[in-house]
């Protein structure tokens, strides 16, 4: 592992990495805040995974989040969306290939290589993290926006008892019934759809729920509601009696100005849990 940068930020150091990482076959490259008190010992952790088109970067810098991390003594880590390489595949649309991994295992040419996000997120990186910082890997919590509220729902609803809780601005929540997930899918996956079905939260919800709380925001005004079919969750939420709050936030779209401004609130909902 090789320090890119490391900076002060409000009291604790907000680090850059990268690693060659065995399960994407490629150098990754990762986010990680540390609030002051790892200094004096570890300290509960945040996943945040991001959205299509993003690196580790747009979050880190955009969502306004270590501050809020700071006051509660939370580590944010801040995952890359994709294997990263001149040899890794990619496609000329932005929604598949490089900043689109979906966080899935790609079990088809020509993504197999290097395509697997979610080892790489459930195994690889949490192994790393665990042997050189301070964190405390029995206290997790997990959050993402978009592509990446789609991964945190699955891995939190797949991995039981590995995180306390999980929330997601605006996922892409419904993938097998969406574009934007049925395209990434049968690239990554294949055509049999019985594959699928444990990356959809929507399906997921409905058949196990979350062991911990849960907490939704979207907006109202988003310009990909259609794509991101946020009412599917929302009523597989209510038919479980799934213990979570989904909000529809009024005149909010898609965009890191919607996520800063909630942000606060799920690093505290998460602090809620994470420090009982």
């Amino acid at each position: 592992m090789k320090t890119v940068s490391e900076n002060t930020c409000f009291g604790g150091v907000q680090g850059v990495y990268t690693h060659t990482s065995k399960s994407c076959a490629c150098d990754m490259t990762f986010g990680l805040f540390l609030p002051e008190e790892a200094t004096y010992g570890p300290v509960p952790v945040l996943w945040y995974l991001s959205g299509l088109t993003c690196t580790h970067e747009n979050a880190m810098v955009k969502a306004g989040a270590q501050g809020w991390a700071a006051e509660q003594g939370i580590a944010l880590i801040f995952p890359d969306t994709s294997p990263r390489g001149e040899d890794v595949a990619d496609d000329e649309a932005y929604d598949l290939g490089k900043g689109a991994g979906f966080y899935v295992n790609a079990t088809q040419d020509p993504w197999k290589r290097h395509f697997q996000m979610w080892d790489y997120l459930a195994e690889e990186l949490p192994a790393l993290v665990a042997d050189n910082f301070a964190l405390d890997m029995e206290r997790q919590a997990i959050t993402g926006h978009s592509m990446g509220g789609h991964g945190a729902l699955t891995l939190a609803m797949s991995l039981p008892g590995r995180f306390v809780s999980v929330s997601a601005f605006a996922p892409i929540a419904h993938p097998t019934a969406s574009d934007w997930g049925r395209k990434q899918f049968a690239a990554y996956l294949g055509a049999d759809d019985s594959t699928w079905t444990p990356h959809d939260s929507t399906l997921l919800m409905r058949d196990r729920g979350f062991d911990g709380p849960v907490l939704i925001d979207q907006g109202a005004d988003d310009q990909f509601f259609d794509l991101l079919k946020p009412e599917s969750l929302a009523g597989a939420m209510a038919a479980r009696r799934q213990d979570g709050t989904f909000r529809m936030q009024k005149g909010y779209d898609h965009s890191y100005f919607f996520v800063s401004t909630f942000m606060e609130d799920h690093v505290g909902f998460h602090a809620e849990a994470l420090h009982e």
